[in-house]
């Protein structure tokens, strides 16, 4: 990572990087858990970074918010309860609330990334941290599945890399509670990285799902600022069928719940999973 008055540049991979011009920096801070930063740009708005590694912006966070969040949402038909893991930038907690729920838990462990959240960038959430449907937890995701009696019929794990407070969402372990806590014909979702990028990562959480799921492939979408091509969603469910609904069946699920998206279509819900070969490769058992 490398701030100044002329740029901010992430350095998440050794021979890569994104750097964004003329930059102003809103907040810095190094909280018990990570370096914190926030800063506007002029073509992506606030932009959110965790240890230089960039996690949000305004300007193109709809299209991992909706992508991971109306996908097993409206592949389940009937989801009541959620429980989000990470997220403390609000974004899927905003997308989750448009659905009909009774409740959507979101466990986050660093408090500062909800905080700086709220003060500068309070459109991920939009209102969402407020919404008497919203349970917010700051505490160890990790521990939060491990204990919890609940169970839930959506689970997204919005976490950062797997590295630092995020390493610990990507093990064997974790996808075993994730499991346990699911309802019957609930669905796991889970971010798992740019594969041109970082190939070991997918087929580890291929391999890692496939021990605790019966039912595990991905999703793609692209996301602008997280560079190096396609975006892997992990899913991961007992039941095969929920991911093949028809568009039809998903347009009148997503009309009656009323949602407003930018990204999200039903032809772009199942042409999601159509993974293109590269990626197929890594999802080795």
């Amino acid at each position: 990572m490398v701030a100044g008055r002329a740029g901010y540049a992430e350095t998440l991979h050794a021979h890569w990087r994104q750097e964004f011009g003329d930059v102003r920096m809103l907040h810095a801070e190094t909280t018990p858990f990570q370096k914190l930063e926030v800063f506007e740009t002029p073509g992506f708005g606030a932009v959110m970074a965790l240890d230089g590694v960039i996690q949000t912006t305004t300007a193109d966070e709809f299209v991992y918010h909706e992508m991971m969040v109306h996908p097993p949402m409206l592949a389940h038909g009937g989801a009541k309860r959620v429980l989000i893991i990470g997220g403390g930038d609000g974004g899927c907690l905003r997308e989750a609330l448009k659905h009909p729920v009774e409740r959507v838990t979101l466990v986050e462990i660093d408090a500062a990334v909800i905080a700086a959240s709220k003060r500068f960038l309070p459109t991920l959430a939009a209102g969402g941290f407020s919404d008497p449907r919203a349970r917010i937890v700051v505490g160890d995701g990790l521990a939060f599945v491990a204990a919890t009696t609940e169970t839930f019929d959506v689970i997204l794990v919005d976490s950062t890399d797997p590295e630092g407070p995020g390493e610990a969402l990507f093990t064997e372990a974790f996808y075993a509670d994730c499991a346990r806590a699911l309802a019957p014909h609930g669905v796991l979702a889970t971010q798992c990285g740019v594969p041109f990028l970082q190939p070991a990562g997918v087929t580890a959480s291929f391999r890692r799902l496939s021990a605790a799921f019966s039912d595990v492939t991905f999703s793609v979408c692209a996301v602008p600022t997280y560079v190096g091509g396609l975006m892997t969603l992990g899913w991961a469910s007992n039941d095969p069928g929920l991911r093949r609904l028809g568009v039809e069946s998903l347009r009148i699920r997503a009309q009656a719940a009323g949602l407003s998206t930018r990204y999200y279509t039903p032809e772009v819900h199942l042409a999601a999973f159509a993974l293109p070969g590269y990626i197929q490769e890594l999802l080795v058992p």
